[in-house]
């Protein structure tokens, strides 16, 4: 199916070349037949008149063109279109955003400066080269100078924001807004003291796997600080180091924090673990922490709790330096005497040695592992030949 589709996409290009280049024949014999002279085509008046002789003659010869033509600019456009597809893969959408709203504003402009040119004979001329020369040069400006031009938009940002704090005057404040009136549809996770000390909170929110509101309440806004103000040098560093994942979070481009202006009086409890779960009955949230103790009081009262020791036991390797695992030697490697294999989840083993034991199934010892954001690679060296 996929052959008889491609073919009959050729023919249909064939057949819109061949009559495209039969009206470029066509438009460019009335314009040169005025300009020839009579005598240059003698047999035409015995046998076709000149003009429709001529006219025959340019369609036929530049319908044969375009057919000519064809199979060159489907290359050509294959060629550009899987450029563009591989050059896209490694470009993120922010920067296609940001050239294309800089290619539009180079277009604009350009066509304001040509629009005075336009009754010149070269008019047309100008308004093709300022376009193309405006254009990229709006494309490139606009991309390579994005992380300058977000501060012209600082000013509409403080302005959104001082609405959003009238607005909250009057009952829903979404920066600083009292439980009672916390009122958001999207997921919701109470942020415990414990996590933002730990600090790998940041590293996750970072990755962009984090969703919905991270609640953080004032009270444990206050414990941080009281942690941060101990004459403990311990608890001291422990205390700051979670007052900068606080800040760090909140510079994450985003990641939407919600500090919540709640007390443990208000919530009528004596402990900040007894606030927090209270909060979370009370907003409909989760509790992201790594407190143990937390985490059981929390389950117990139904609540569902994100335990970020629990995410590192899961994302934990597979395997650990000193194992041994079976598997097929399938083919050579990048490297000088590699062998490579695949475990049953299609992770790569690199293994050392082991060219000469293509197509046989061997031992491996793991020597080490690679994990990056395009996936996991082990490396290990063979120990013996599995004898089937």
């Amino acid at each position: 199916m996929g052959d008889s589709f491609s073919r009959m996409m050729k023919l249909t290009f064939r057949g819109l070349f061949i009559l495209l280049g039969g009206i470029v024949g066509y438009q460019l014999s009335i314009y040169i037949l005025p300009q020839l002279p009579p005598d240059w085509f003698p047999w035409a008046i015995r046998f076709i008149p000149l003009e429709i002789g001529f006219m025959i003659f340019s369609v036929i010869f530049f319908g044969a063109v375009g057919f000519v033509l064809t199979p060159l600019v489907l290359k050509g456009l294959g060629f550009i279109g899987s450029l563009f597809e591989r050059q896209l893969q490694t470009t993120s959408w922010q920067d296609i955003t940001a050239a294309t709203m800089g290619l539009i504003i180079g277009l604009l402009v350009a066509n304001l400066i040509a629009l005075p040119f336009s009754d010149l004979p070269f008019g047309s001329y100008i308004a093709v080269f300022l376009n193309i020369v405006l254009g990229y040069l709006g494309a490139r400006l606009v991309l390579k100078r994005q992380q300058d031009l977000r501060g012209v938009f600082l000013p509409i940002k403080g302005i959104k924001e001082r609405l959003q704090n009238l607005k909250g005057k009057h009952g829903t404040d979404l920066k600083h807004t009292h439980m009672g009136t916390f009122t958001y549809e999207a997921s919701k996770k109470v942020l415990d003291t414990s996590v933002i000390i730990d600090g790998r909170i940041l590293d996750i929110a970072r990755t962009g796997f984090l969703e919905g509101y991270l609640i953080l309440p004032r009270f444990i806004l206050i414990e941080l600080q009281a942690v941060a103000d101990s004459t403990d040098p311990a608890r001291r560093t422990r205390g700051r180091r979670g007052l900068d994942v606080v800040n760090a979070l909140q510079n994450i481009d985003g990641l939407n924090i919600e500090i919540v202006e709640e007390s443990l009086k208000d919530l009528n409890v004596g402990s900040v673990d007894e606030a927090l779960v209270e909060m979370a009955l009370k907003i409909g949230a989760d509790i992201l922490t790594t407190d143990y103790n937390l985490n059981k009081i929390a389950q117990i009262q139904g609540l569902k709790v994100l335990n970020v020791n629990d995410l590192a036991n899961a994302l934990k390797p597979m395997l650990l330096p000193g194992e041994t695992i079976t598997v097929d030697i399938i083919r050579e490697g990048k490297e000088l005497h590699q062998g490579v294999g695949y475990l049953d989840d299609g992770t790569m083993l690199v293994v050392e040695d082991g060219e000469n034991f293509i197509g046989k199934r061997v031992e491996v010892v793991v020597t080490s592992m690679l994990q990056t954001s395009a996936g996991r690679m082990v490396f290990g060296k063979i120990r013996k030949e599995v004898r089937s």
